[in-house]
């Protein structure tokens, strides 16, 4: 896959280089481009990527008026720290996102699915709608899944998702209630549940969980500055974070 950098930052677009030709061996930078102005002429004089990079706000304009401009179909990756939210709620068919500083574990879950996408020949993505979202957030009602459907005794029962304290992936894939009922869901990964949900009440802890703010106990850090996350009685689950997510699990924790 060939891939190109919209980043005015050198260092940032520099290390962002260096993490993809590391993570991803089969994605070649073929360009960074530093400016709007240098986009526009670049791909004036070029046909599109396989995969594109982009900051938002670019020290001349925002990154978004390249779609008013040229009909761009590859995936998309944000890397940013622009209103990651609204961003969050249009992670669908080539449209991805990434926090500054930019971690590991999330650029090779993105470019991952990018790859999927490329795969299933869905390459495209209007982005229209999520500039609309970005400038106008108050217009647009929330797109996350407000309940999930489950089997019980060959009927469906609907759990809302704010009753919901985590997602667990075994051989199959679980939703555990603040109660601590458990059910079985009908979803192929846990990466299609968590595009459903509220970033901000719901975190990706691990490959096998995802958290629910308010089913959280305790955190517990270590000498090796790796986390364990425990869930609220009766679940008392408790959940492992990397030394590399810990981070973010702070930020997005201490609110």
């Amino acid at each position: 896959m060939k891939a190109v950098i919209i980043e005015d930052e050198h260092l940032i677009a520099k290390e962002l280089q260096s993490r993809i030709n590391s993570i991803a061996g089969d994605v070649e930078v073929v360009e960074v481009l530093p400016s709007l102005k240098t986009a526009r002429k670049w791909f004036m004089q070029h046909a599109e990527p396989d995969l594109l990079f982009m900051d938002i706000q670019l020290g001349d304009g925002l990154s978004f008026e390249l779609f008013n401009e040229f009909t761009l179909t590859c995936p998309v990756i944000f890397v940013t720290a622009y209103d990651e939210y609204a961003i969050r709620a249009f992670k669908v068919n080539g449209a991805d996102y990434l926090l500054k500083p930019v971690d590991n574990a999330e650029l090779e879950k993105a470019i991952d699915k990018c790859r999927r996408l490329a795969g299933q020949g869905k390459t495209g993505s209007d982005l229209r709608e999520l500039i609309e979202v970005l400038q106008n957030p108050g217009k647009h009602p929330s797109l996350y899944k407000e309940q999930f459907i489950v089997n019980v005794r060959h009927s469906w029962k609907p759990i809302k998702t704010n009753d919901i304290a985590c997602f667990m992936k075994e051989n199959l894939h679980y939703l555990f209630c603040f109660t601590g009922e458990k059910y079985m869901l009908d979803y192929n990964t846990l990466e299609e549940v968590e595009e459903l949900l509220d970033p901000k009440l719901f975190y990706r802890a691990n490959r096998q969980y995802i958290i629910h703010l308010h089913a959280i106990q305790s955190v517990k850090p270590h000498e090796n500055q790796k986390l364990t996350v425990t869930l609220q009685a009766p679940l008392k689950i408790e959940v492992d974070i990397s030394r590399e997510k810990a981070p973010s699990f702070k930020k997005w924790f201490d609110r």
